[in-house]
């Protein structure tokens, strides 16, 4: 293989790769299950889903820009939690409630980073353990039921046309968004900069600390919308849910092609990433159903590690030859 098929591989391949996957993977569960391609399990799939794609469009920011953010999945727990708390005022308080909360972990998460110079891993893993305590001491360790006379749980239950969810139509809107933010918006051209060479970002006189302050503020409400879905879909705050969620993402988007070392990365190709994961449980749940194979839940996590490890290992065998070019 010449470098320059080596070096478009790297480029584009993976995520030209993982989106036909995602097509053959439909191909795949339409021609041998009889209900996979009903609206119903459209819709069930795309709702559970839209937790899983907002995490992952954040942590994809993040990771451009060099970083990794450990606190996703305790921090849409806690979002749950408190926008459950104010479910009683309405979808119009209880919404804002829960992204504040998440905004307000992702600007503790770039304070330390940014300000404070601590490792992404150190200072993120510090914000999962006070957000998962947080959660616990507030929720009283209990889920926190929503109010059902309120119209909050119209968010993660009730449909447009039928059919798709409204939590996926708010989460097309915000993957538009970060998708113009990192392909036409200044903001998202520093943060690969950022993750490139930062030190080149600002001699190049780049903002390079802000925009990864950027990345993990929107990462963090990312997570917080994703709690809001959490509490509206399940009727309940979750305390002690997001177990796992940070790697999800982190494999959705390195699925995607994001580079784990950063400088480059696709919100288009890491929504790909997490709706591939997505699909394989889907279809192993209709292999369940048919009495092939009978997997619990907990090998979910099973998979998702060996996935993430596959791909990472794949990820490093086609841009390791590109070091020396």
């Amino acid at each position: 293989m010449t470098t320059l098929v080596r070096r478009h591989i790297a480029d584009h391949g993976q995520s030209t790769g993982v989106m036909i996957g995602v097509l053959l993977l439909i191909l795949l569960g339409t021609l041998r299950y009889d209900n996979f391609a009903s609206l119903y399990n459209l819709s069930s799939f795309l709702n559970y889903n839209a937790m899983f794609v907002l995490i992952t469009m954040g942590m994809c920011l993040v990771i451009m820009t060099g970083g990794i953010d450990l606190s996703v999945g305790t921090v849409a727990a806690l979002s749950s939690v408190t926008a459950a708390g104010f479910s009683a005022h309405g979808l119009e308080v209880a919404l804002p409630v829960g992204v504040l909360t998440g905004l307000a972990a992702g600007a503790l998460n770039a304070f330390m980073i940014v300000i404070m110079r601590i490792p992404p891993f150190i200072a993120t893993l510090a914000t999962l353990l006070a957000a998962k305590g947080t959660a616990l001491v507030i929720s009283d360790a209990r889920t926190v039921p929503v109010d059902w006379t309120s119209n909050f749980t119209q968010l993660g239950m009730n449909n447009v046309a039928g059919w798709l969810p409204w939590s996926m139509l708010l989460t097309v809107v915000v993957g538009i968004a970060l998708w113009l933010l990192v392909e036409h918006w200044p903001l998202g051209r520093v943060m690969l900069a950022a993750g490139d060479n930062e030190d080149t970002a600002n001699l190049m006189g780049l903002s390079s600390g802000w925009a990864r302050a950027w990345a993990y503020v929107i990462c963090g409400g990312c997570a917080g919308l994703a709690g809001v879905f959490l509490a509206s879909g399940f009727g309940a705050g979750q305390p002690l849910e997001g177990l796992g969620w940070e790697l999800t993402a982190i494999a959705s988007v390195v699925v995607g092609g994001t580079l784990l070392t950063g400088g480059r990365g696709s919100i288009p190709a890491s929504v790909a990433g997490a709706l591939m994961l997505g699909l394989i449980f889907n279809l192993l749940n209709f292999e369940n159903g048919l009495g092939t194979f009978n997997l619990s839940a907990y090998w979910q996590m099973v998979i998702r590690g060996a996935f993430l490890f596959i791909v990472i290992l794949l990820q490093v065998k086609i841009t390791r030859p590109l070091a020396g070019d």
